[in-house]
């Protein structure tokens, strides 16, 4: 009886031993992988949803920059090719012309004269002007269309309400000197533009040379 009842605790004792061994190893096999699918899980969340949605963050920056750098960019260009001197191109509608008083000889060898012809500003904003103007000799029977001096054209600036010129130098007729061209008016263009005013012509007859190579008679750029 002894040798039983020892028996049974000793076989008590083994099962009770297994048990706990078994419960042991389950409970470190839960832990474990609980603890390597909590981390596989949050590291794939970050990798996946986080980088993405750092990148759509830069993508969106980068688009916002982009955009707001090239319209600062453009205003900038537009600023300083419109608004560097803040001014816009001279039109012929806002520019008033005259004769100006500075007639007179150039060389008394050949008595070519001059006349200063007077673009001012009208209007209340500031204008440029940089160029030749078109200069149109009109008569009863026809047109002469002025050839171009070597000047170089220089930008102008025109305040509102101030003036510039330009010259017409000429070579007056003289009897015997060759063909007379009775000019009575002058049609003048501003660089640029393609509409036209016509003053009264006040020099009196002109040499005609409108097939010279280097004629007596050409206008000046605006500003020279």
């Amino acid at each position: 009886m002894r040798l039983s009842h020892a028996a049974t605790a000793l076989a008590v004792t083994s099962a009770l031993a297994l048990t706990l061994t078994a419960c042991g190893n389950g409970s470190g096999n839960d832990a474990s992988g609980d603890q390597s699918s909590t981390p596989a899980s949050s590291s794939s969340a970050t990798a996946t949803d986080g980088a993405p949605a750092e990148n759509a963050g830069a993508t969106k920056d980068a688009g916002s920059s982009t955009g707001g750098g090239t319209g600062t960019s453009t205003g900038g260009t537009g600023g300083t090719s419109g608004g560097g001197t803040g001014a816009g191109r001279c039109h012929t509608a806002g520019l008033g012309f005259s004769f100006g008083s500075g007639d007179g000889k150039v060389s008394s060898s050949d008595d070519q004269q001059q006349l200063a012809v007077v673009l001012k500003n009208k209007t209340s904003a500031a204008c440029t002007i940089q160029g030749f103007p078109g200069v149109d000799l009109k008569s009863s029977g026809g047109s002469w269309s002025l050839t171009r001096s070597g000047a170089t054209p220089k930008k102008v600036t025109l305040a509102a309400g101030s003036s510039t010129t330009f010259t017409i130098t000429f070579l007056p007729w003289n009897q015997g000197s060759g063909t007379e061209f009775k000019a009575t008016s002058v049609v003048v263009t501003p660089p640029n533009e393609t509409t036209s005013t016509t003053l009264a012509w006040p020099g009196g007859s002109v040499l005609l040379q409108d097939g010279a190579t280097h004629p007596g008679t050409y206008t000046g750029p605006v500003g020279g």
